[in-house]
Formats: C-alpha cells, sequence, structure tokens
C-alpha cells in the first residue's frame, strides 16, 4: 500500500463563502485524483479568531497549535490568500509568524491567490514567494491566481485558471520526488531543529 502525502491546505480568507477557498479546494481535489493525500484544511475564518490577540506561541489553543505542528510536518503545502491592500491577510501572515523558521526549509509551497481584477495578479511573485523565501521553502514555478470575473456563484468558470490548476498540480508532483522528500525531511528531523520547535512550543 502507498503511503499518503500529509498536505496541509491554508486558505486565508476571513470570510464565508470563500472564492479562495473554493481555489484552494479545487487544487487539492486535483491533487487528490493523482496522489494519495491526507489533507488538513486550516480555514483562517474558522480559526482566525482563536489566535488574532496572541502574541507568542506558547499562548495559542490547543487546536491552533495542532494545525502549526500539522504545517511543520507537511510534505506540502498549499497557500491561498485573498488580495487585500496588495497583500496577504493580515491573519495569514499572522499565522506564519508562529511557525519555526526552519520548519519549512526544502518543503514545496504550492501557491495561489485571488483577488478583484487581474491588477492583482502579481501578489505571488510580489508577496508571497518573498514570505515562503525567508523560510526557504521551495516555492513551486506555477502559482494559481482568479479574478473575480473567473467565479460564476463561487464555482471556477475559467478554463485559463482550470488549465492553470493542471499545471500547478503537476508542478506539486514533480516536487514530490523521492530525493526531494528526504531532503526535506532530513533538514526538519535534525537535532538542532528539533529542540528549537521544543523550545518554541
Amino acid at each position: 500500500m502507498s503511503r499518503q502525502f500529509k498536505v496541509v491546505a491554508i486558505s486565508g480568507s476571513v470570510q464565508r463563502p470563500s472564492r479562495t477557498l473554493v481555489l484552494l479546494q479545487a487544487l487539492v481535489e486535483k491533487l487528490g485524483q493523482q496522489l494519495p493525500i491526507e489533507v488538513r484544511l486550516i480555514e483562517l475564518a474558522e480559526v482566525g479568531p482563536q489566535f488574532a490577540g496572541v502574541l507568542r506561541r506558547e499562548g495559542l489553543p490547543a487546536a491552533v497549535q495542532d494545525h502549526l505542528r500539522a504545517i511543520e510536518s507537511a510534505d506540502l503545502l498549499i497557500a491561498a490568500s485573498p488580495v487585500y491592500r496588495a497583500s496577504y491577510t493580515g491573519l495569514f501572515k499572522h499565522l506564519f509568524d508562529f511557525v519555526h523558521h526552519e520548519a519549512l526549509r526544502n518543503v514545496p509551497v504550492l501557491l495561489a491567490a485571488t483577488g478583484g481584477s487581474e491588477r492583482h495578479a502579481l501578489v505571488i511573485d510580489h508577496q508571497l514567494r518573498p514570505l515562503f523565501g525567508f523560510f526557504q521553502a521551495l516555492s513551486l514555478p506555477v502559482g494559481v491566481y482568479a479574478a473575480e470575473t473567473d467565479f460564476t456563484h463561487y464555482r471556477i468558470s475559467s478554463t485559463e485558471v482550470l488549465e492553470r490548476i493542471e499545471r500547478a498540480v503537476e508542478s506539486a508532483l514533480a516536487s514530490l520526488a523521492p530525493d526531494a522528500r528526504r531532503k526535506a525531511s532530513a533538514a526538519r528531523t535534525s537535532p538542532s531543529f528539533q529542540q528549537a520547535v521544543e523550545y518554541i512550543q
């Protein structure tokens, strides 16, 4: 029996219904059609209020601590956020403020974003990639941006977006090659990293 890959999908949207969540679920569904995956879905519209006013990791409730451990042990992250004032949401950034700075080293991250128009299409390259670059994560080369006009009644109706989802998932599949997984695992199971994680918890 082939092992399941641990995929953590994070929606930075703080409201429902959410086009960002729809896009995120489309990526997860397409990936699941081609690979055995175990998915943890983190919706900030749901969990955001639990950590919005917390400044230190030890002050987080148990449920949020559990989400952080899932993020730090994932084989693949799928990170999506709507665009607010030319960037990702504040709660999205605040969540990653609690992630250990070495936890995502060599971890592939599929990036996605939604916005009101095409004027925000560069948010993936100008905002999301630098964030995950700090963590030394492997931001996949193909991200997915979808504007409001790419949806109809909160369903993806754009052929171009659907095709880009296909290409992004292909990129994710390539990133989960055995060699890449071993490197990511080795980086996050080193004694120095484990001690650091125990310290910040």
